[in-house]
């Protein structure tokens, strides 16, 4: 573990953003940013593409292949980082990254394309794993809350870049820059990982050569791609045989993990009576609540006659409030910290609420439905935000040894899975309830005011779980 530092100092941003450390915290901060940059650039460069080399009855698989890479390279990372320590596997995740980077650019088909994202799926899977779990391993104990909210922060922040990014490139009509781009940032950046990164893991963190958790991780890509492939269709029982045939391979996975000796998840992960599973599930239902921001854009330009460039930067709201709300509440004392896990879901909860009123118009006031939209657009990230790095703090401290870097990889594993079955399950609610029949204004104001009231339940759930986290803390 790095160095130790005075107390007054361990109470400090500047002492995270000083000296050696402002290289560290760049490092792992700068490998979330690559990929969340990335994420918002392709989705907006994306129409610009398929106009260009065609594809559009491929056009969703373009985040489908590459989540399902993501998810089953996060899962693999901590052999990765076990094997090849923290400079080699950083190292080799950018390096993958940046492949898939340039097979983008240059990809002449939409077939072509796809395998590029793939292999940037696989790179940035790695490149977010790695980030949580070397926290522990480069800063103190007392800067992991810090160094947790400065890498939420990112995706705050991506949600401005990437999207202004990836809209200058596709209104010059030059979309293939926008991967080039990355290259560019990635070259500087995987020279700051060989300059400032371990090249040796702590023995701590070392996890003996086991076989693959084969049949997890085929169970794991099986449940993934069984709800993004029911998420490409309108049909109603399309995708509720999706979730079915999701939900019995999430039960083998979990049966077979709880029996093996060194399963692809850490010890505690699917049992309640251990601290690690109430954290991730929390985790888990706060992550899936945020999947109806994808919707808010066209809400507010159907039923509110919003711009198109304005309802992107409002629905960008809510990763402005998560990252916001990390940064300043990372420096909260403990006490304080136990309050914001707790309440922080039911503020979550209070805002989607609000979301599904107002955005639907539900409820209308003369004056002042925007801006009452925007404040409940802002806390619905803010909830979250101020109890997200103490949750991943958590995770931390709760798993020792062996089990550490697990713990932290998984976080990923299950941020992104989250992810997709959120994405999944609000496609298919805005469908049933009438987005494209009738459509429309009607159909925009019945679609909006059941996705927010469905997944308003997510963040109840989580108040629950969260109530667990607390008296799990208190009894330690």
């Amino acid at each position: 573990m790095s160095g130790s530092v005075n107390k007054k100092e361990e109470a400090s941003w500047g002492m995270l953003l000083h000296g050696k450390n402002s290289l560290k915290s760049l490092a792992l901060a700068g490998g979330v940013a690559l990929h969340a940059i990335n994420v918002y650039i392709t989705i907006t460069t994306l129409p610009s593409i398929v106009r260009d080399i065609g594809g559009l009855n491929l056009y969703a698989w373009n985040t489908t292949v590459f989540i399902l890479a993501s998810i089953l390279s996060s899962a693999l990372t901590s052999r990765l980082l076990s094997a090849f320590a923290p400079r080699n596997s950083y190292l080799f995740a950018t390096i993958c990254f940046l492949i898939g980077s340039v097979i983008c650019a240059t990809a002449p088909s939409m077939q072509i394309l796809l395998l590029g994202r793939f292999v940037q799926g696989a790179g940035g899977g790695m490149l977010l794993a790695l980030a949580y779990s070397l926290v522990r391993v480069m800063f103190p104990q007392p800067l992991w809350s810090r160094a947790m909210a400065l890498m939420s922060s990112m995706w705050g922040i991506s949600t401005l870049l990437g999207p202004a990014l990836g809209g200058i490139f596709a209104e010059y009509d030059v979309w293939r820059g926008a991967f080039w781009s990355i290259l560019f940032v990635g070259i500087p950046y995987t020279i700051l990982l060989f300059t400032i990164l371990p090249t040796e893991n702590n023995t701590d963190n070392i996890i003996a050569k086991t076989p693959l958790p084969y049949q997890q991780l085929i169970l794991l890509m099986l449940a993934v791609l069984s709800i993004s492939i029911g998420s490409l269709y309108n049909v109603i029982l399309y995708n509720a045989l999706s979730f079915v045939f999701a939900f019995i391979f999430i039960l083998l996975l979990v049966n077979i993990d709880k029996k093996s000796n060194d399963g692809l998840f850490p010890k505690g992960t699917f049992s309640f009576s251990a601290p690690l599973a109430p954290i991730y599930l929390t985790m888990a239902l706060l992550g899936i609540s945020v999947q109806t921001e994808v919707f808010v854009p066209y809400f507010l330009q159907i039923i509110h006659n919003i711009t198109p460039l304005l309802s992107g930067y409002l629905a960008a709201l809510v990763g402005a409030g998560w990252s916001f709300s990390a940064i300043i509440s990372s420096s909260s004392k403990q006490s304080t910290a136990q309050r914001l896990m707790r309440f922080g879901p039911m503020i979550n909860f209070v805002a989607i609420v609000i979301l599904g009123l107002f955005i639907s118009s539900a409820l209308t006031i003369p004056y002042g439905q925007i801006i009452i939209i925007c404040i409940a657009l802002f806390f619905t990230g803010a909830g979250i935000g101020m109890a997200w790095p103490h949750y991943l703090t958590r995770v931390l401290h709760v798993s020792q040894g062996q089990e550490a870097q697990k713990a932290a990889t998984s976080i990923t594993t299950i941020q992104l899975f989250s992810t997709a079955v959120g994405a999944s399950i609000s496609g298919t609610v805005v469908n049933m309830a009438g987005l494209t029949d009738p459509g429309g204004i009607i159909g925009a104001k019945n679609a909006a005011h059941w996705l927010f009231i469905i997944f308003s339940v997510t963040p109840l759930i989580a108040f629950i779980t969260a109530k667990i986290i607390i008296s799990n803390i208190r009894k330690n």
